[in-house]
């Protein structure tokens, strides 16, 4: 009922005085039970009881996508043409930066020690550090740019050696009650990923790096270029209309 978006929240309610607060009854929940102060909660609306922003439905929500991803990834790899050379690397599981760099093909395109100077003086030393991170950051700043870059967790990596081209995916899946949610999901996307592929493509030029963002709505809504990414992936052209039947609509 929530991801439909006909399920009460305290947005509306409060509003027209039926409510006193808009603040989200899940995360004042989640905070007292840890014993932390309630002030200053997030508007209850449905885009934010559907996401990983929500204290009460985080864990919820971030399986839910892990699981939808790569139920997503799984069925582009059945999909692909049976000669591609495009390899789909983490399956199993995500793998951060550098567990990435620990498999033999990543190594090839460049060395360890590349990317992490690259990181401590390129796109990662302009991103926000986390308030939970902020003392120890303080203690050693270049260690810290390095460390957050290792940290970062594409959705999925696929990658073509022959052709030298990595492809970065990741999905964004949310309500689309609100017009133009699309090109919100895009700008997360493109905001959340802007370090791996800055820190990429300034340690090794001589390949292509290209991120591909999959953005569905809960409600079927979908970026027009759905099948012009499936190609790319390599897709067989008749498992396209089912594998976006199966994962969009």
């Amino acid at each position: 009922m929530a991801v439909a978006g006909n399920t009460s929240t305290a947005s509306f309610p409060s509003k027209i005085g039926k409510m006193q607060s808009a603040g989200c009854r899940l995360c004042k929940t989640a905070r007292e039970a840890r014993g932390k102060s309630t002030d200053g909660l997030a508007d209850e609306t449905h885009g934010h009881i559907n996401s990983a922003g929500c204290e009460g439905m985080a864990t919820t929500v971030t399986a839910a996508h892990h699981s939808i991803c790569r139920h997503l990834y799984d069925s582009m790899h059945a999909a692909q043409k049976p000669q591609s050379k495009l390899k789909f690397v983490t399956l199993d599981k995500e793998s951060n930066m550098s567990m990435l760099w620990r498999r033999e093909e990543f190594p090839r395109i460049c060395s360890k020690e590349d990317l992490a100077e690259k990181a401590q003086d390129s796109i990662e030393v302009t991103i926000s550090v986390k308030k939970s991170q902020r003392a120890w950051h303080n203690l050693d700043p270049v260690s810290s740019f390095v460390n957050c870059f290792w940290g970062r967790r594409p959705d999925e990596v696929a990658i073509n050696e022959a052709l030298q081209i990595v492809y970065i995916l990741q999905l964004k899946r949310s309500t689309d009650r609100d017009e133009g949610f699309l090109e919100v999901k895009d700008a997360e996307a493109n905001e959340q990923y802007k370090s791996i592929m800055g820190v990429l493509r300034a340690a090794a030029a001589k390949w292509e790096f290209e991120q591909i963002d999959f953005v569905v709505g809960n409600r079927g809504s979908f970026k027009s270029d759905f099948y012009t990414k499936l190609k790319k992936l390599d897709t067989q052209e008749g498992k396209k209309h089912k594998l976006f039947a199966n994962h969009v609509i």
